[in-house]
């Protein structure tokens, strides 16, 4: 009934489309996200012709940013809203915050190719990626470890700004709450970029929605700690969450949506939307 309901109120927004302007919705946040609500976007726009989706990245923090500024219609978030970001929102657009969590992800760890290490615990990332870490080469991490092209056997991390929703997410599942990161990262905008640095680089490691991991780089098997099994960063392993870093995956809006913007909320619920998140490399929400 819920799928005839959706399917019912988009062919009634899409038959006033001759007598009513085009409308856009504002959507902007998360680079981990951006990829796939464009592509939801593209499709939209055949099924909805007078409705257009304005997607642009930036992070999680300047989506949630613009939710507060009331200058978006949708906010993108691959981290939980703050309470305080969601007190600030609801205050100043004198309406309540709305979570839509519209997938799952892994937070896929990644090495060079040339880099004999597979798998690593979350003990042996935060040693890597942690301020109280003292690992500094490879073979701190796993003694006896020599990457091949690596100078000095110096272990290059590659992170993200403070605003992206996975630089935040990654400090308090691998390094906890308490602990911030070691200084002297490369931090870069986006997840594609981090992705193509550790695919040059094979000194380095990074970290980044598994729907950005391809084959210029290696994605470890991940485990909790070392009495555990470690798992690797795919659809199964997110949707069991027996992968240690997995995660939800948000939108935000804030008061009563316009319509349009409800029946496009209400679509990414339908099983087209949901094929278009699983070929994008995500968990849809079932």
């Amino acid at each position: 009934m819920m799928r005839f309901a959706i399917l019912a109120l988009l062919v009634a927004v899409a038959s006033c489309s001759r007598s009513q302007n085009h409308v856009v919705i504002q959507n902007k946040g998360s680079d981990t996200l951006v990829n796939l609500a464009q592509a939801w976007a593209e499709e939209y726009k055949v099924i909805v012709p007078h409705v257009g989706i304005a997607v642009s990245g930036g992070g999680s923090g300047t989506g949630m940013a613009a939710l507060i500024n009331g200058t978006v219609d949708i906010a993108n978030s691959s981290r939980a809203i703050h309470e305080q970001e969601k007190i600030d929102a609801e205050k100043n657009n004198n309406g309540k915050v709305t979570e839509h969590i519209v997938g799952l992800d892994a937070l896929a760890v990644f090495v060079h190719p040339s880099n004999p290490i597979t798998e690593l615990n979350l003990e042996e990332i935060g040693c890597i990626y942690g301020k109280s870490g003292k690992c500094l080469t490879w073979s701190d991490v796993r003694p006896g470890t020599v990457v091949p092209g690596c100078q000095d056997n110096k272990i290059i991390r590659v992170s993200r700004q403070s605003n992206s929703g996975t630089y935040e997410y990654f400090r308090e599942a691998v390094l906890g709450k308490a602990q911030d990161f070691k200084q002297g990262s490369m931090d870069l905008n986006g997840s594609r970029e981090g992705v193509d640095m550790v695919g040059k680089t094979p000194c380095a490691i990074g970290y980044t929605g598994m729907g950005y991991v391809g084959k210029e780089v290696k994605s470890l098997c991940v485990a909790k700690d070392k009495s555990m099994p470690c798992a690797l960063p795919n659809m199964e392993n997110a949707l069991s969450k027996s992968y240690p870093i997995s995660r939800e995956l948000f939108m935000y809006t804030v008061g009563t949506p316009k319509p349009e913007v409800q029946a496009f909320l209400d679509w990414i619920k339908t099983d087209a939307a949901k094929t278009i998140t699983k070929n994008s490399g995500f968990v849809p929400v079932q």
